[in-house]
């Protein structure tokens, strides 16, 4: 599940591209695109964020409790990073009849 983008030092980028003599605003808009971030899924060019919305829908009804890091760590239910995506559900029948009824 690891990858290079997850290695990167922001704050180093950020020094490295202004040393490069980079303008600041597109520097600031970079670092912004990094540091915000939301998903998009594309399905057939349109855009939407259905899968995510069905996968927080089905954590509310108790459908669904994920993964966790640690023991007080946050359930973690689905990750997405550009064409990737890993979904966490118990494995079970039970947990993969919940994801293919959502």
């Amino acid at each position: 599940m690891s990858k290079a983008y997850d290695h990167v030092e922001w704050s180093f980028l950020r020094r490295m591209l202004l040393q490069m003599g980079f303008a600041l605003p597109w520097v600031e808009l970079i670092m912004r695109c990094n540091s915000f971030v939301s998903y998009t899924i594309v399905i057939n060019g349109k855009e939407g964020e259905e899968l995510s919305a069905l996968m927080r829908l089905a954590r509310q009804e108790s459908l669904l409790e994920g993964a966790r890091i640690c023991r007080r760590s946050l359930n973690i239910l689905h990750l997405l990073f550009a064409d990737d995506c890993i979904l966490f559900a118990e494995a079970s029948k039970n947990g993969v009849d919940v994801l293919k009824v959502f």
